[in-house]
């Protein structure tokens, strides 16, 4: 890849993930949520089963601090507490059909503008993209992953 195409490339991935963190405000604004209640119920989207204190670790905040985000994500009715399937005594953590179908309404206009531009995507430059994409995603997801310091 040629110097200037591969630097251009790079600026606009740090830009892309500059503005993720914009993209996860406006949601928020758009939802009338805050920024950390809105990870909160993309983690709880995500389908793994979790407690109020596997959530404070995934949001990274104190397990009283995640206590009284689900209570005010119980109360506006985002979120409910269940039984856990396989532990009676443990509760799961689930989200409300009405708040994923909000939070779908409040990103379709994204969603929408975005398949509009892969659609324009001839099948060659899909698979390039596809493939870039999945490579930054893994090394996101290790970066992420890496303890302090480690690097």
């Amino acid at each position: 890849m040629e110097d200037s195409v591969a630097f251009r490339v790079n600026l606009a991935l740090r830009d892309l993930l500059a503005l993720a963190h914009d993209v996860q405000l406006a949601l928020a604004r758009r939802l009338d949520l805050g920024a950390t209640d809105v990870q909160a119920l993309q983690h709880l989207a995500a389908g793994t089963p979790m407690g109020t204190v596997d959530l404070a670790h995934a949001l990274k905040i104190r397990s009283a601090s995640a206590t009284v985000l689900v209570d005010r994500l119980e109360a506006a009715g985002h979120v409910r507490r269940d039984r856990h399937p396989s532990d009676g005594r443990r509760v799961t953590l689930v989200i409300a059909d009405a708040a994923r179908a909000e939070v779908r309404a409040a990103l379709a206009p994204l969603v929408d503008a975005v398949t509009r531009l892969t659609a324009e995507l001839e099948p060659g430059q899909a698979e390039v993209v596809a493939k870039f994409l999945g490579d930054t995603m893994e090394v996101l997801r290790a970066y992420a992953a890496e303890p302090p310091g480690a690097g």
